[in-house]
C-alpha cells in the first residue's frame, strides 16, 4: 500500500469528522483560532489511534485469515463506505448547543467518527506497511480536513455535509474494490 492509497483512505475516513466539523462551525459566530483547531486535534488524534489499535488486533489474527484477507479488506471497507454513503442521504440534522467544544461532547464525537478507522487498522495488518507512517498520514489528514470543516461550516453552512460523506464513502468502497481486484486478478 503506497502513500497515495493511505492518503485517500485518510481522506475517506475523515469525511465523518469533516461533516461534524461543519456542524460545529455553524455554532460559532466569529471563531477564535483555538475553536477552529480543537475539532482537528480531537478527530485527528482518534483517527490515528483507532487504526493503531486495529493494526495490532489484526496482526494477531493475520495468520488465521491470510488466505482470504483481501475479502476481509473489501468487506470492511465496503461496509464502512456503504454506511457513509447511506448516511449521506439521511435528513437527520445534529442538534447544536451553546457549548460545542465541551470535553465530553468532543470526546464522544471523536470516538464516534473514528470507529470505522478501527476496522481499517485491522485491514492494515494484512499489508506490509509502516503503521506509524500510516497513522500519521491519516491523523494529519483528518486534522487538516476537520479544521477546514469548521471554517467551511462557519462560512457556508450545512450545504456540503451530505456531499462530503458521500465522497468519503465512495472513496472507501473504491479502494476496497481495487484491493479485491488486485488480489483476484493480478
Amino acid at each position: 500500500m503506497n502513500f497515495w492509497e493511505i492518503f485517500l483512505i485518510g481522506v475517506g475516513l475523515s469525511m465523518d469528522a469533516f461533516a461534524v466539523s461543519i456542524t460545529l462551525g455553524l455554532t460559532i459566530k466569529k471563531p477564535k483560532l483555538i475553536e477552529i483547531l480543537i475539532p482537528g486535534f480531537y478527530f485527528g488524534f482518534f483517527q490515528a489511534l483507532m487504526p493503531f489499535i486495529g493494526f495490532f488486533a489484526g496482526t494477531y489474527f493475520t495468520k488465521y485469515v491470510q488466505s482470504f484477507e483481501h475479502w476481509v479488506v473489501f468487506l470492511f471497507l465496503g461496509i464502512i463506505g456503504g454506511k457513509m454513503i447511506k448516511d449521506s442521504f439521511s435528513k437527520d440534522e445534529e442538534k447544536t448547543d451553546t457549548h460545542p467544544f465541551m470535553f465530553v461532547k468532543m470526546l464522544l464525537l471523536a470516538i464516534a467518527t473514528s470507529i470505522d478507522a478501527l476496522a481499517v487498522g485491522i485491514t492494515f495488518a494484512f499489508f506490509k506497511l509502516n503503521i506509524f507512517i500510516a497513522i500519521f498520514i491519516i491523523g494529519f489528514t483528518t486534522f487538516c480536513i476537520s479544521t477546514a470543516g469548521v471554517i467551511t461550516g462557519n462560512i457556508f453552512g450545512t450545504r456540503f455535509k451530505s456531499k462530503a460523506e458521500l465522497l468519503g464513502g465512495a472513496v472507501l468502497v473504491l479502494i476496497g474494490l481495487k484491493i479485491l481486484i488486485e488480489h483476484l486478478f493480478f
